[in-house]
């Protein structure tokens, strides 16, 4: 009997892809063969998100898609939005098992039958049974490697539905990290980033109990020792649990990059305070400004809300202004979206869509220019280069250490491999352009 064929469609975070490659792994072991979404497919696995209102609504336009290649297909959703609102997914024309949060790790032992149901069939656990941890790294997807370090969060932010998606905070053990690592460096991987909901409270649940057995911190250090790898990035840090000695160890390291991508959500006091965020800007101020004392070249990104509920002009003119005197990269600007069982929901003050738009383009046209102004502090520097896998437009794009993106007309031998490089000038795509060091054989 042939193999049956399985694709899988990831929607959101970097954790999201992490576990969708886990989840694939474990399809292949049981004699299923991975194909490309695009192709056709007995059974299309969909990781959903629901951070934003747009990854929802992305949802039924990719299981139309599926349908479009096989209307037979089993169609499957798992993930965030699985979890939140498992009745909706089920409703949604073609789709036959819906999956929560527990059970999409199990997914193969759903699969009994692929014959299409009439109604989708709903396996979704109480959140508060979400309390044990499963190990997830993605491979072979990209050049770098996502691995799963933490999972869940214990944080009340007003705005996030996270909690009640992916349940509490919970930590991989150290020893299960480290084997990971290892693993993903053995297939040739020259970059490991680590991911989870909350990756600074690693260590809380790390053998199932609510105390810290190891912290980030030691995290950081056990995996600078992890021969074969060449780079550690992390993806995205609260600032309350960034620590300096953190910041001072990452500032020596041979392997972890100068990279931070750091949450402020708002510039005004006022609002982190509605937001029941862990931190005021002062203490936002002060990370700044330690990792730019210890690393000057250091690649700085932020994560705004715009839009909150009680978001005056005064508050958002405080965030812009805030950010544009910052000495930060690139800005992740979120338009604020109100999502069922949180706090914010319940919130006066609503800020009406067509001020969010305009607020929300205001920041990312300053995230252009701030992205710009990084990039022009570099030229002249002489930096590594990881170069991808794509070709765009007959160009190969790669990443310096600090998160500089070039570009270089198509040579497949690039592809995951390390090249010394010296910035010159930055194209009208807005990427840098470079000269090669001490490289002769690739012109």
């Amino acid at each position: 009997m042939a193999q049956k064929k399985v694709a899988f469609y990831t929607l959101g975070c970097k954790l999201n892809f992490s576990e969708t490659s886990t989840i694939a792994r474990d399809f292949v072991k049981k004699s299923y063969t991975r194909v490309d979404f695009e192709e056709k497919a007995d059974i299309y696995v969909i990781n959903t998100c629901s951070v934003t209102d747009n990854a929802d609504k992305r949802f039924k336009s990719i299981v139309k898609n599926a349908l479009k290649k096989n209307s037979n297909a089993f169609i499957i959703a798992i993930g965030c939005y699985a979890q939140l609102k498992p009745e909706e997914l089920a409703n949604v024309h073609g789709v036959d098992l819906v999956l929560g949060a527990s059970e999409k790790f199990k997914v193969t032992d759903y699969i009994n039958d692929l014959s299409k149901n009439d109604l989708g069939e709903v396996h979704s656990c109480e959140i508060a049974d979400a309390d044990f941890y499963v190990s997830s790294y993605a491979v072979g997807d990209r050049t770098r490697a996502f691995l799963k370090v933490q999972d869940g969060c214990d944080y009340k932010c007003t705005y996030c539905t996270i909690p009640l998606a992916r349940g509490i905070s919970r930590s991989d053990t150290l020893q299960n990290v480290l084997k990971n690592a290892k693993e993903i460096s053995k297939q040739g991987i020259k970059e490991i980033v680590l991911t989870g909901v909350n990756i600074g409270d690693y260590g809380k649940g790390e053998f199932g109990n609510k105390k810290h057995e190891h912290t980030f911190f030691d995290l950081v250090q056990a995996l600078d020792k992890v021969a074969g790898i060449s780079r550690l990035r992390i993806s995205s840090i609260e600032p309350n649990l960034l620590k300096n000695e953190t910041i001072a160890f990452i500032a020596q390291s041979k392997r972890f990059v100068p990279h931070f991508h750091i949450p402020l959500q708002s510039g005004s006091n006022a609002l982190l305070k509605k937001m029941k965020r862990r931190y005021l800007r002062e203490v936002y101020t002060e990370r700044v400004s330690k990792i730019k004392q210890t690393m000057p070249n250091a690649c700085i990104g932020v994560d705004v809300i715009v839009g909150f509920p009680g978001e005056t002009d005064a508050h958002f003119l405080e965030t812009y202004n805030y950010l544009n005197e910052m000495d930060i990269s690139y800005l992740h600007v979120f338009t604020y979206s109100e999502r069922p069982n949180t706090e914010a929901i319940t919130m006066g003050g609503v800020v009406p869509l067509n001020k969010r738009k305009k607020r929300s383009k205001m920041l990312r046209v300053l995230s252009v220019k701030k992205r710009r102004a990084f990039y022009e502090s570099q030229l002249g520097n002489t930096l590594k280069v990881l170069f991808e896998s794509e070709n765009k437009s007959g160009f190969i794009h790669g990443f310096t250490q600090n998160y500089v993106k070039v570009k270089a007309p198509w040579n497949p031998d690039l592809i995951n491999t390390l090249h010394t490089v010296k910035l010159t000038n930055i194209d009208e795509d807005g990427l840098v352009r470079f000269k090669w060091v001490n490289e002769h054989v690739l012109n």
